[in-house]
């Protein structure tokens, strides 16, 4: 079975009346009236004597799909996709990414704010192993108390806490079902 691929132009609104007249007098649709005549010109045209083409040599990644929605669905996904500072395509295509492999994904900004916090949490964490490190050594004069040792505590606490309350909160912003699915997390 051989692979179909679509070929597209523009033409005056006059020439695509006459080529519906003309598939509509031979009974046949547009598409198929167009795909005859593309085989009579290359048939004519002595390109069979030209060396075929290789392939290409890479995969196109950005592959393009059309798409029509209806005036309302448009709209919201033009909220959607401004709530999160995205394109619509972009959003849409997330969106269609998320759908497709069962993940919820974070835009570039979101995830790079994320990956920078979790950077600054592992400098925390080895300031707290230097500083462990030096109390058993006997390197400090003044050893934390437990007070300070609970902030530390609450504080990682807290930031563990709103990394799965972001996390958490852009699954949710990928659902439909969640009413409040347009808003940032």
């Amino acid at each position: 079975m051989s692979q179909f691929a679509l070929i597209a132009c523009r033409v005056p609104s006059e020439t695509k009346a006459r080529v519906h007249q003309l598939a509509e007098r031979e009974g046949i649709t547009e598409s198929t009236l167009l795909r005859q005549l593309l085989d009579v010109v290359l048939r004519t045209s002595g390109l069979d004597a030209l060396p075929a083409m290789p392939p290409p040599e890479r995969v196109i990644r950005d592959a393009r799909l059309n798409v029509r929605l209806e005036p309302e669905d448009l709209r919201l996904l033009k909220e959607r996709a401004d709530a999160r500072g995205l394109a619509a395509a972009t959003y849409l295509s997330y969106l269609t990414r998320s759908h497709l492999r069962g993940t919820a994904p974070l835009p570039k900004a979101e995830y790079t704010l994320l990956k920078q916090s979790v950077e600054e949490l592992a400098a925390v964490g080895r300031n707290l192993n230097q500083m462990a490190r030096a109390m058993n050594q006997g390197g400090f004069s003044e050893v934390p108390g437990r007070a300070e040792v609970a902030t530390m505590l609450r504080l990682a606490e807290a930031l563990r806490q709103h990394f799965r309350g972001l996390l958490e909160a852009n699954n949710r912003s990928w659902r439909a079902e969640d009413g409040a699915a347009h808003r940032r997390p």
